[in-house]
C-alpha cells in the first residue's frame, strides 16, 4: 500500500490534480459552517442536536449544512433536479435528444442549459427550504420569510448552490474524480464520525442498545463488501474479430456488460424525489386552509421517512430511475454497429437486428438485477429501524443509509478507476 501511495505522490501530474481536489474540499466544508445572514443565532443554538429526519434524509446530499443554516444549505439539490428535468426532455424532446448525439459538443450544450435551468430552481426552492426550516423549530423563526427581507436570504441560498456546481465543475476539470458525486461523498462522509460517536454514547450502559449496535455496524461492513462485489461484477459477451490475411486467426475479445449500469445515480435522483412530498407537507401545515392542513397530514404521514408507504415508494423509485437511466445511456444498436464496423460478431448471432435484440435482452435482465439490488440496498436501513427501536440504531442507520453506502462505494471505486489509469498513462509517456 506504501509503495502504492509513493507511486502516486511521484506522478507529479497526478499528486496535483489530489491536492488540487482536497482543496476544493476542504473550501467546501468550511463554506458549509457559514450561516445564511440575518439568521438568529440563539435559535440555531438552541436547535443543534434537534432530530428531524426528514432533514437528515436532505442532508444526504447537502452535508449537514441545514443543521446549522448554512449558505449552502441546499446543496447541489436543484442541481440534481434540473439534471433530471433536462433527462427527461431528451426523451420527448427530438432536438435535444440529437443534440445529445453530438458527442462531446452536445454534452458541453446540455451541461449548459442544465446550468441555467439550475439558477431558476435554486431560487424557487430556496424559499421553500427557508419556510420549511422554521417550520421544523416549532413556532419560532430562524429568519424572517414573512416580508421582502427574505430576497436576500433567498438570493444567498441561491448563490451558495451555484457556487457548489462550479465548485463541482473545477473538480472534474482540473482534479480527479467527478465533482458533483464527490460533494455528495464529502456530504456523507463528513457525518459518519458524528453519527459513530452519537451511537457509542447512547450504547454505553445499555446492552440490548449495544448489541444492536455493534450488529448494524457488522451489516453495515457486510452491505459494503456486498456493494463492492456487485458494483465489480458484470456479464462478459464473446466477440470474435476477424483475423488480416488468409491465414490469420480470428481475434476474441469481450464486450462487458455490468450488472449495476446504472451506479448510484438512481439512488441520487430517488432521494432528491422522495423528499419533495415531505417537504410540500410541512410547508402547507402552516396553512390556514383546513382542506390544505388535511392534505399536509396526509403527505406527511404517508411520506415519513421509515414508513412503510416510504419506503416502498423509494424501493419503486429507485426501481424506476434505474431502468429510466440505463435506457438513455446504453445504445445497443450503437455498440452493434461499432462491433460491425470493426469486423466483428457474436458468436451463433447474426450482424445486425439480431445482435442489437440479443444485446438488448442480456442488459435488460441485467439491468432488472441490478435495479432490485440497488432497491433493496436503498430500503435496508428503513428495515432495520423497525427491528432496532433505539435511538442509537435510528441515528445511525440513517446516517449510513443505503444510499450513503452505495454513493460511497462508487465514488471510490471511480477514483481508484481514474488514479490507476492516470498512473498508466504516465509510464506510457515515459517511451515518447
Amino acid at each position: 500500500m506504501f509503495t502504492y501511495l509513493k507511486q502516486i505522490w511521484n506522478t507529479k501530474e497526478l499528486r496535483n490534480r489530489i491536492l488540487f481536489t482536497i482543496a476544493i474540499l476542504v473550501l467546501y466544508r468550511f463554506i458549509a459552517q457559514i450561516s445564511v445572514p440575518g439568521a438568529n443565532q440563539e435559535i440555531l443554538q438552541q436547535i443543534q442536536g434537534q432530530q428531524n429526519e426528514l432533514l437528515q434524509v436532505l442532508s444526504l446530499l447537502t452535508g449537514g449544512s441545514t443543521e446549522n443554516f448554512s449558505i449552502v444549505l441546499m446543496g447541489i439539490g436543484p442541481y440534481i433536479n434540473a439534471v433530471i428535468i433536462m433527462q427527461l426532455l431528451q426523451v420527448v424532446s427530438p432536438k435535444l435528444e440529437s443534440i445529445a448525439e453530438e458527442g462531446e459538443s452536445g454534452k458541453r450544450k446540455l451541461n449548459g442549459y442544465t446550468h441555467w435551468l439550475t439558477l431558476p430552481l435554486a431560487f424557487l426552492q430556496s424559499y421553500g427550504m427557508l419556510v420549511l426550516l422554521n417550520s421544523s423549530v416549532g413556532g419560532v423563526s430562524i429568519i424572517d420569510t414573512t416580508s421582502i427581507s427574505v430576497l436576500l436570504p433567498m438570493i444567498t441560498v441561491t448563490a451558495g448552490t451555484i457556487l457548489l456546481v462550479w465548485l463541482g465543475e473545477l473538480i472534474t476539470e482540473k482534479g480527479i474524480g467527478n465533482g458533483i458525486s464527490l460533494l455528495i461523498f464529502t456530504s456523507i462522509m463528513s457525518q459518519i464520525p458524528g453519527a459513530i460517536g452519537s451511537g457509542i454514547s447512547l450504547a454505553t450502559g445499555d446492552q440490548q442498545a449495544l448489541v444492536a449496535f455493534l450488529a448494524v455496524l457488522i451489516i453495515t461492513v457486510l452491505l459494503v463488501i456486498i456493494v463492492v462485489l456487485v458494483n465489480e461484477a458484470d456479464r462478459k459477451i464473446p466477440l470474435t474479430y476477424a483475423g488480416q490475411g488468409m491465414k490469420s486467426k480470428a481475434d476474441q475479445a469481450f464486450l462487458p456488460i455490468k450488472i449495476n449500469q446504472a451506479g448510484m445515480i438512481p439512488i441520487i435522483f430517488a432521494v432528491a424525489l422522495i423528499t419533495f412530498p415531505g417537504i410540500i407537507g410541512q410547508f402547507m401545515a402552516s396553512s390556514t386552509s383546513p382542506t390544505l392542513q388535511t392534505i399536509s397530514s396526509y403527505l406527511t404521514s404517508i411520506f415519513t421517512v421509515g414508513s412503510w408507504s416510504y419506503a416502498s415508494a423509494y424501493f419503486f423509485l429507485t426501481l424506476l430511475f434505474t431502468f429510466f437511466y440505463v435506457s438513455i445511456t446504453f445504445k445497443p444498436s450503437q455498440i452493434a454497429e461499432s462491433i460491425q464496423k470493426r469486423g466483428g460478431y457474436i458468436p451463433g448471432i447474426r450482424p445486425g437486428k439480431q445482435t442489437i435484440d440479443y444485446i438488448q435482452t442480456i442488459s435488460r435482465r441485467l439491468t432488472l438485477f441490478g435495479a432490485l439490488f440497488l432497491a433493496i440496498i436503498a430500503i435496508i436501513p428503513i428495515v432495520l429501524n423497525s427491528i432496532f427501536r433505539t435511538g442509537s440504531i435510528t441515528a445511525f442507520t440513517l446516517v449510513l443509509s443505503g444510499a450513503g453506502i452505495i454513493i460511497i462505494v462508487g465514488v471510490v471505486l471511480e477514483l481508484l478507476r481514474q488514479i490507476n489509469a492516470s498512473m498508466v498513462m504516465h509510464d506510457y509517456k515515459k517511451f515518447y
